[in-house]
């Protein structure tokens, strides 16, 4: 796989420019956007308190001189300034303790990312991590941010399906989160092809792969050894494997998952579909825990994600590692970098 590109690199090939949403004020959002800064991203704004930025970034002594900006058209990869579209925190925010009371501001300033990002004044959105519970609280309605994403979006047969991607291994589960005593039962053959199409398209449109091969995990152990571990190998996932030969895509399967993620067998793929969430996510965070990006595939605009949570037990100690985020800015950058190439 390539190696990723750098944030300037691509800012400049394509003039993108990225707008970041705030995530839980209560979390490490703000910290690692400051931080993400300091060790050279440009190109990106944050939808923030300025203020509030401006306190965190002399607390943490990071040298940050935020500048306030009206929409993402008047983001400048050439300034040292860290752009912020400017909100107010109906409560203000206590590091590591989360207010639903802030919740429909949290909220607003995706909405406002999600218009930016499909109108084009951004070329990507890249989300801060969320709390769920304390939006649900408040009366958000939706499993999840990806949920809420889709709903703001035009989303295709079988999204929104999540990737994990870094430089080593790009993979999607076909479940994700349940009960693992549930995966089976809810294992259809027109979502493994719904999934496989979506991981095609975007490796193909997204990574400037264009004639993708995809591996497709089995459910049991060895794959089901031909019905002595189940017959979801045989019965379910194969003929979805032969669906998506007959529409054009190179995949392959099902594979036995232990035979599938040592640094050969990557060689023979360039996408990995998995039968549920541990089984691709553990390799992928095995290979590269700092550096792996969670990207919404099916949505009609990009969206990535640090592959972290909202980290309330080292929020405002300074502690927090920014390798995730800086890679989500990249891995936009490098997507829309593809997509405009592309055209």
């Amino acid at each position: 796989m390539a190696p990723t590109a750098s944030s300037g690199e691509v800012a400049t090939a394509t003039g993108a420019r990225l707008i970041l949403t705030p995530g839980d004020p209560a979390g490490i959002g703000a910290e690692i956007t400051l931080k993400a800064h300091a060790a050279g991203e440009r190109g990106f704004a944050i939808i923030e308190d300025p203020r509030r930025l401006a306190e965190l970034a002399d607390t943490l002594k990071i040298d940050a001189k935020t500048r306030i900006i009206d929409t993402p058209d008047d983001i400048s990869t050439a300034d040292d300034d860290l752009p912020v579209i400017p909100l107010e925190w109906p409560q203000t925010p206590r590091a590591g303790t989360a207010d639903p009371r802030n919740a429909t501001v949290i909220i607003e300033s995706i909405r406002r990312a999600v218009e930016w990002a499909r109108d084009g004044s951004a070329a990507a959105m890249v989300t801060n991590p969320l709390n769920k519970a304390v939006l649900q609280e408040a009366g958000f309605t939706h499993p999840g941010h990806t949920e809420f994403l889709a709903t703001l979006s035009a989303p295709r047969d079988g999204a929104p399906a999540m990737m994990l991607a870094c430089d080593e291994l790009r993979v999607v589960p076909v479940t994700i989160h349940m009960a693992l005593r549930d995966v089976p039962d809810a294992l259809t053959g027109d979502d493994i092809v719904n999934k496989g199409m979506l991981l095609a398209e975007s490796l193909r449109r997204d990574f400037s792969c264009p004639d993708p091969r995809i591996a497709v995990c089995g459910l049991n152990p060895h794959a089901g050894e031909n019905g002595q571990f189940g017959d979801e190998d045989e019965q379910v996932i194969a003929p979805a494997v032969a669906r998506l030969e007959a529409a054009g895509i190179r995949a392959f399967g099902p594979v036995s998952a232990d035979t599938l993620f040592h640094r050969r067998a990557r060689e023979t793929y360039d996408g990995v579909l998995g039968m549920y969430h541990d089984q691709v996510l553990i390799p992928i965070k095995t290979l590269d825990f700092d550096g792996g990006v969670n990207v919404t595939l099916g949505l009609d605009f990009i969206r990535t994600s640090p592959d972290h949570g909202t980290a309330f037990d080292i929020a405002g100690t300074g502690k927090a590692q920014a390798g995730s985020l800086i890679a989500a800015i990249r891995m936009a950058r490098l997507m829309a970098k593809s997509r405009h190439a592309s055209r």
